[in-house]
């Protein structure tokens, strides 16, 4: 694993690896011992540059070596993360801090993803459509973008990196990809050498590792990207939106959530805390469709709080390599001091602990808080950690409301003994996803994922993928003669 931090800590532009030209560098820690895996000189306004030419350059010729030239490529590099499918785990344990579980999940996720890039290269079809006009014949072609900017975040940063490069690349573009500054490798390099060993040309993958603090705004602003990519905060997506929407490129935002699993008054209750458990601790609750909220009908909360109080305190926090640990480290500092100081103002608040955790460094045990004043601010925001509020309500009308009151929509859940009635009740809710008798993390490369309000702009997955990357061309032919007024 050590030769991964030592070889690809560096910038990767136009099929070269090399050191940035900045006048610092990004450290790359383990966040769980906080061991150095790399140091990387950051690139600057000019590498941006570079990086986007490059991919202007080899982007013609990728495009006309056509669907099955692509493919080949595609299918090389899904083998190639097969093969390193071990090496690639240990990568996600040491930089994310994910555990050995959240490793083989995000990495089974990838495969699904590669594998369907792979059946995307042969999906564009030309169609002809008929004309009012006599002898017109119209033609509809659909053709790659040309180029993306692809900005990932720290917590599953290999499979949501792959999620917008590999269809992209698949489509015939050119990609440069940011990856977050605390997993540069996971989420850049990484899959730039996956890339590379499954022979894709030169130029056509890049990947800049920097910081704002260096280049700004340069990667958004740069006028090469037609579409930009990106999964993080909502208040950074706001301000990359405003930037695209006065240069008119496309964005893909993919952003927080503050998702609900709702417990009604028929649902199994084992099953359901299974659900809520899960669905709230993932990878220490770092998932934007985490449920940071867990409505539970009165008439059966108290079975239900005793139950997943007892679930969450049989949970294992620790060193991330051991294969018990469902709980590791939280990526940083600020991190981990933000959810503690969340914990805080929520007792402040009136809340009651019923699961208490410490933190020791990054390592934030799970907390469970009830008895939040409804009025209380933290109720309606994304809290990205180990802390889950659980909310007792009566009858559906007052779920619905509850559930609705967040400026989020991305995820959630709905638990009942009568399928239907989970299906109605989710018409109900402003989220772009919900589920009935599940947990709120899911993502299928078939299903068109992405949120509502806060929680982002556009979909990806499937045919949404297909517009995400390409645009449509109207070429008209015809073949008799059109009749002008003048």
């Amino acid at each position: 694993m050590s030769s991964y931090f030592t070889d690809l800590a560096q910038q990767y532009i136009d099929g070269e690896w090399r050191p940035g030209t900045g006048s610092w560098d990004i450290i790359d820690c383990n966040p769980y011992d906080g061991e150095k895996l790399a140091s990387i000189t950051i690139a600057t306004v000019d590498e941006i540059d570079q990086a986007y030419r490059a991919a202007a350059r080899a982007q013609g010729a990728w495009a006309s070596a056509g669907a099955f030239a692509r493919r080949a490529v595609l299918e090389k590099a899904l083998r190639l993360v097969e093969e390193r499918e071990a090496e690639i785990a240990d990568v996600i344990v040491a930089e994310l801090g994910g555990t050995r579980l959240k490793a083989a999940f995000e990495l089974h996720l990838a495969k699904e993803f590669l594998s369907e890039a792979v059946n995307l290269t042969t999906r564009p079809e030309t169609k002809v459509l008929p004309s009012p006009d006599p002898g017109k014949e119209n033609r509809l072609y659909r053709a790659p973008v040309g180029v993306v900017g692809v900005i990932s975040p720290f917590n599953f940063p290999f499979l949501l990196s792959l999620k917008s490069v590999a269809p992209a690349l698949a489509l015939g573009n050119g990609v440069v990809i940011k990856p977050h500054q605390d997993t540069p490798v996971t989420g850049g390099t990484l899959i730039a050498k996956l890339f590379e060993d499954a022979g894709l040309p030169a130029g056509l993958l890049n990947v800049i590792v920097t910081d704002i603090a260096e280049v700004g705004d340069a990667f958004i602003e740069h006028p090469v990207p037609k579409v930009i990519s990106f999964t993080g905060s909502d208040k950074i997506g706001r301000h990359l939106a405003t930037i695209c929407a006065g240069q008119f490129k496309r964005v893909i935002l993919e952003l927080g959530g503050n998702s609900a699993l709702v417990v009604l008054d028929d649902a199994d209750i084992d099953y359901a805390v299974d659900a809520a458990v899960f669905s709230r601790y993932v990878h220490q609750g770092q998932v934007c469709m985490a449920a940071n909220r867990v409505l539970v009908d009165r008439s059966v909360a108290g079975e239900f709080t005793d139950k997943f109080v007892a679930k969450v305190r049989s949970l294992k926090a620790g060193d991330p390599n051991d294969p018990l640990t469902v709980i590791g480290p939280l990526i940083n500092s600020s991190q981990a001091e933000s959810v503690s100081a969340t914990v805080e103002q929520a007792l402040a608040e009136g809340a009651t602990a019923l699961v208490r955790g410490t933190t020791t460094g990054n390592l934030v045990e799970p907390s469970v808080l009830t008895g939040l004043p409804a009025d209380s601010p933290l109720l309606r925001q994304e809290v990205f950690g180990p802390v889950v509020f659980l909310l007792p309500f009566d009858g559906e009308e007052e779920a619905v409301r509850l559930v609705n009151d967040t400026p989020y929509g991305l995820s959630g859940a709905v638990h009942t003994g009568d399928v239907e009635r989970g299906v109605r009740f989710a018409q109900r809710i402003d989220t772009g996803m919900f589920h009935v008798n599940d947990g709120t993390v899911h993502d299928e490369p078939l299903v068109p994922f992405g949120g509502e309000k806060n929680s982002g702009v556009g979909r990806l997955n499937g045919e949404t993928t297909l517009e995400a990357f390409t645009s449509l061309k109207w070429i008209s032919v015809q073949h008799g003669r059109s009749a002008f007024p003048f």
